[in-house]
């Protein structure tokens, strides 16, 4: 009997723990059922996230490759525009320089005109002043002819500007 006990109480022992360990495995087996469903919805979300990121990725390709193909045909105008500005350019500075060696020229000859106005002035100056010597020369003369003409003729009398004949004393 003793044994029987001993042996009913091992059996007993063991369906115990035989139940615990079943238990505890159905309980790992339940949570593993529910993290596998919590990831299978995780990479459900990932993934439909993922078409939703390659939806946009395709759109952005075909925004992309119009922006690509509008820079393509914007480039030859960029070209024909950077080419005239680059002769603008230069025909800006053939302006310049054409500008600043006419504005040379005119200070040249605005120079030369001054200079002929200050040369004119003074050969003018001169010129009067040897008239004024001249007619002075002439009347100092005229006054000695008159002084030693006779007043008694007419003629000589209206070339000295003498109205009346002077009589001798």
């Amino acid at each position: 009997m003793k044994l029987a006990v001993v042996l009913a109480s091992s059996c007993l022992l063991v369906v115990a723990v035989m139940i615990v360990q079943t238990l505890r495995q159905e309980m790992t087996l339940r949570t593993m059922r529910g993290r596998m469903a919590e990831n299978s919805m995780e990479f459900k979300k990932k993934e439909e996230s993922i078409v939703v990121l390659k939806g946009e990725i395709l759109e952005l390709k075909t925004a992309l490759d119009a922006n690509n193909q509008k820079l393509n045909e914007l480039k030859p105008q960029k070209t024909a525009l950077e080419s005239s500005l680059k002769d603008a350019e230069k025909g800006l500075e053939t302006c310049n320089a054409e500008k600043s060696e006419a504005e040379r020229k005119k200070a040249e000859q605005e120079e030369g005109a001054n200079k002929l106005r200050t040369e004119h002035e003074q050969a003018k100056n001169k010129a009067q002043e040897e008239i004024q010597n001249l007619k002075q020369q002439i009347l100092d003369k005229d006054k000695a002819i008159c002084a030693l003409a006779d007043m008694t003729k007419e003629e000589a009398r209206k070339l000295c500007g003498v109205s009346e004949p002077k009589m001798p004393k």
